[in-house]
C-alpha cells in the first residue's frame, strides 16, 4: 500500500481499489475490525474523488454493509 500511495498519492482511485481489495482479504481472514477500517478508508477516497453515485463507491458501500451485517452491526 505504501508504494501505491507514494506513487499515486493518498487520494487516488487506484489506492481506494487497493484498500478495498485488502479489506476483502482481511474479511476472509476473519479480521473484521481491520477490514472495516480499510473499507472506511476506501469509501472516504471514493466519495471525495469519484462521488457518491460512482459504481466503485457503491461497491465499497455494499461491501461495508455486508461486513457490518455479518458482525451484527447496522
Amino acid at each position: 500500500m505504501t508504494l501505491s500511495q507514494e506513487l499515486l498519492g493518498d487520494r487516488h482511485p487506484d489506492v481506494a481499489t487497493s484498500l478495498n481489495n485488502l479489506a476483502g482479504l482481511r474479511y476472509n481472514q476473519n479480521r473484521y475490525d481491520e477490514s472495516e477500517s480499510l473499507f472506511l478508508q476506501a469509501l472516504e477516497i471514493c466519495e471525495s474523488v469519484l462521488g457518491s453515485n460512482h459504481p466503485d463507491t457503491q461497491n465499497t458501500k455494499e461491501s461495508l454493509a455486508y461486513l457490518r451485517t455479518r458482525q451484527g452491526k447496522r
